[in-house]
């Protein structure tokens, strides 16, 4: 199953989450609107909204809020990718100049603020404390990812636990709150609403967990064409991804120092013989190892649902996670 295949499962909610998104960032601000415009047209796989939405349908939900919950998914993301260009900045995403680099940093920081307080309002609107408590959780946990992320920068010291940690609270929490979010809609009672976000919950996590150690080496082996940013961007910014980690640790003395002391000054003056080393290394290898085995627990726990072409959607998502090029 290709990823057109999965979108077509829910081809109709996912539709309507972007016409959603667009009429409810509707604003009196024409920045906000341009703004907006800006970054709903310019692509994206949208894979946490496409999560949450599958998640609904694949514990029963036959309703349409999981519709507005996506949409909230998106803008809650969305905002935290506009924060993350302006700390990292970012120039290049999805192929387009970043939202700081049309408009500036005030612009961007501003317009994620507007989206998070726009994301409460309609999750507000819902009337669902459990939506409420996942969502607020989440951005907790995302929030303290990115500060934990801060802290790593141009640390060779970093650990691959500690890395680990960053990634789920960084990048896997946003697929486990919008998977949580979707699950609960569909649930007959309390009891299966806690199996489901639990079950569907723990999936999204190591979909997101080996989601992001795909990230890790293609920013090594990517194409920034396809990939949409530039290659080398994480050691530009000195931070210390798993390849990087694993070098230190297993590589040869050579090229551990040569490593350490690129993440130490940062930039991209070694690009070239940091990715001869983490090949030499094999941590490219150890990395896809380490998201392959991410996939193969997200597709087991899905065992515990219902057969279904949603069940399948899911399944076939886990395994694109780990077998993209971009």
């Amino acid at each position: 199953m290709q990823f057109k295949d999965i979108v077509a499962t829910v081809a109709e909610d996912f539709a309507a989450v972007d016409r959603f998104i667009l009429q409810r960032l509707d604003t009196q601000v024409p920045l906000i609107r341009e703004v907006a415009e800006y970054i709903v047209k310019s692509g994206g796989k949208r894979l946490r909204p496409l999560v949450s939405l599958l998640a609904a349908r694949a514990g029963g939900y036959t309703g349409d809020r999981h519709v507005n919950v996506a949409a909230i998914i998106e803008l809650l993301h969305t905002s935290t990718l506009l924060h993350d260009d302006v700390v990292d900045a970012s120039d290049l995403r999805r192929g387009r100049p970043t939202v700081n680099a049309v408009w500036g940093n005030p612009a961007a920081v501003l317009v994620g603020d507007f989206m998070i307080s726009r994301a409460y309002q309609l999750t507000v609107e819902l009337h669902d404390m459990r939506l409420l408590e996942i969502l607020a959780d989440g951005t907790n946990v995302i929030s303290e990812g990115e500060v934990l992320q801060l802290l790593n920068v141009r640390d060779p010291d970093t650990t691959e636990e500690r890395y680990l940690k960053v990634i789920h609270a960084k990048t896997a929490k946003m697929f486990e709150s919008a998977a949580e979010a979707g699950a609960v809609l569909g649930a007959r009672d309390e009891a299966e609403a806690t199996r489901n976000r639990r079950l569907l919950g723990d999936y999204a996590k190591h979909v997101g967990i080996a989601f992001q150690l795909i990230d890790d080496v293609l920013d090594y082996e990517g194409d920034a064409a396809e990939m949409g940013k530039n290659v080398g961007d994480d050691l530009a910014e000195g931070k210390p991804t798993l390849p990087l980690i694993y070098v230190m640790r297993q590589g040869a003395a050579d090229d551990a120092a040569l490593v350490r002391d690129a993440i130490r000054s940062g930039g991209l003056d070694k690009l070239d013989a940091v990715i001869a080393a983490v090949r030499r290394s094999g941590g490219l290898e150890y990395t896809r190892r380490m998201a392959d085995a991410q996939a193969g627990q997200a597709i087991a726990l899905l065992a515990g649902l219902p057969p279904s072409r949603y069940r399948d959607a899911l399944e076939a998502l886990a395994h694109l996670a780990v077998q993209r090029s971009h």
